[in-house]
């Protein structure tokens, strides 16, 4: 997966996850608020990774 479609990833976990965990605080659906921390969790961590593959094409260049 490229750096561009790691970080595209990552933000759409990130938005989706923010959006699970408002309708889970606001329902009281505690299952689906923790389901979206971990979404948004995933998201950080697929944005980190593709930070890291440009840094690494950076690099070798």
């Amino acid at each position: 997966m490229s750096s561009t479609s790691d970080k595209a990833k990552g933000l759409k976990d990130e938005l989706v996850g923010n959006i699970k965990q408002g309708v889970g605080k606001v329902t009281g659906n505690d299952k689906l608020h923790a389901e979206g921390v971990l979404q948004e969790k995933k998201g950080q961590v697929e944005k980190a990774v593709g930070d890291t593959k440009d840094a690494v094409k950076k690099a070798v260049k």
